[in-house]
């Protein structure tokens, strides 16, 4: 992730060939790293209450962050004993959390004193969750006492080498419920960033996808929530992210069913065709994936090429000159004067769609603030990139520019996506819109509703 500019990070895991984001490489050898200990046992502990095994709640987060400058969105959760908050980049791209680490740590951005320190705490390399995050193929534990290794690894050549541990999450779910379960993530102990922008800000990142390592499929199976994630990404800044499916609304929401395909444990759906001011492009058949993990839009070079084509000839004539000097995108337009947001320019451009052509009825609509971002330079540009440049090769990545100022949903209880246009820039009601009553008497101690909840003396 490249900060202060664009996140040139899709978050992809699969095989180590494979491409943008990250890329498990589980090196399950025994003692051989800096963060060697005495592994624990494949017993794990979690002290959740009975009231989370019948997934009788949810889980809200308030998200920070933005697309442009910033190029991320991120929440913070408190990890170990005692808590320590880590602030965390959401990415649905991939499964494995992490977190840099002392143990002791190469490359680390942040002070000693935020960086995790493991505790007699791995996870050996014999647990189901060690395999799990292994790319393909069979492995095999030289011993029962080795631990589990695994690299991250970034288009840009930057990367994250850790050890799987096992620790306490600080929990408030939305019934009152405080629970501290067990779950694994990554200590990264060396990290890596040879490009030419500082290294992100966060502490790490919250792997969502859909694999058995990943936060949401921890937290059904521990019995704490139902395998059900959503997040809603504020234009504007911030937004919210929500486990469990207590803040599904109950109707206007536009669903299209998950496929199944060689990029397994990624948010994907289609066929899907591009249409451009809603008129067919000739771009059909488009398998896509949902990434909260990268900032933009990739779109195979074909797509891509066809997509610029289509904006440029649309262009023709309106007072827009490109941008070569601009260096915050790819492709940038400037007027006669800076524009001070896309509200002043995007009278110049045609909306955008996605129509998933095996649901009745189902489009991604994407206005020009959707696909477009103005820099601090008052340029326009195309918050859409060509992947294949890349590594990324045909695939084509849903970014969050794509998914602001919309409730999406990923629900693999249904397996289907669905997303609805909201309003991101405040949490959800929980009274009004849920009937739980949350904002007594508990929630004014609920630092998440703060916002809504009024204050009891």
């Amino acid at each position: 992730m490249e900060k202060k500019s664009k996140r040139r990070r899709v978050s992809l895991s699969y095989s180590v060939t494979a491409f943008f984001f990250i890329v498990l490489v589980a090196n399950f050898q025994g003692s051989s790293s800096a963060a060697s200990q005495t592994p624990t046992s494949n017993k794990k502990k979690s002290t959740q209450p009975t009231v989370a095994a019948s997934f009788g709640s949810s889980l809200l987060l308030p998200v920070a962050g933005n697309v442009y400058p910033l190029g991320y969105y991120s929440v913070s959760l408190s990890i170990g004993n005692p808590p320590k908050l880590f602030e965390l980049d959401i990415d649905t791209g991939s499964d494995l959390t992490w977190v840099q680490c002392d143990a002791p740590c190469t490359g680390c951005t942040k002070p000693l004193d935020h960086l995790y320190k493991p505790k007699n705490n791995l996870v050996p390399c014999t647990d189901p969750l060690c395999s799990a995050i292994h790319s393909g193929g069979s492995f095999q534990c030289e011993s029962s006492n080795d631990q589990c290794d695994y690299e991250v690894q970034y288009a840009d050549d930057g990367s994250s080498l850790g050890v799987l541990v096992l620790d306490h999450f600080l929990l408030k779910l939305m019934n009152g419920s405080l629970l501290r379960p067990l779950m694994a993530f990554g200590c990264g102990y060396d990290q890596k960033n040879p490009g030419p922008l500082p290294p992100p800000s966060t502490s790490g990142v919250l792997g969502l996808g859909n694999g058995k390592t990943s936060f949401i499929s921890q937290l059904q199976t521990l019995g704490i929530v139902k395998n059900v994630i959503g997040h809603c990404l504020s234009r504007l800044g911030g937004g919210f992210l929500f486990f469990g499916d207590h803040f599904i609304p109950s109707s206007g929401i536009s669903w299209t069913p998950m496929i199944r395909s060689s990029l397994e444990k990624h948010y994907s759906s289609g066929p899907a065709e591009l249409l451009f001011d809603g008129k067919p492009s000739g771009m059909k058949g488009l398998e896509l994936i949902f990434d909260s993990g990268s900032s933009y839009t990739y779109f195979s070079a074909q797509l891509y090429q066809a997509t610029l084509n289509l904006i440029r000839k649309d262009l023709s004539g309106k007072p827009l000159k490109d941008a070569p000097e601009e260096k915050a995108l790819s492709i940038c337009w400037k007027g006669a004067k800076p524009f001070k947001s896309v509200s002043d320019v995007k009278s110049y451009f045609k909306p955008l769609s996605l129509s998933f052509t095996k649901s009745k009825n189902v489009q991604l609509q994407l206005p020009p603030e959707g696909y477009l971002i103005v820099t601090k330079n008052g340029n326009v540009c195309l918050g859409i990139l060509n992947g294949t440049e890349v590594g990324l090769g045909n695939i084509e990545v849903i970014g969050d520019i794509f998914l602001q100022d919309k409730l999406v949903i990923y629900d693999n209880v249904n397996h289907q996506i669905g997303w609805v246009a909201a309003n991101c820039d405040r949490l959800p009601n929980v009274d009004r819109d849920n009937n739980e009553g949350l904002c007594q008497p508990f929630a004014t101690n609920y630092v998440i509703l703060d916002g809504h909840c009024p204050s009891r003396v």
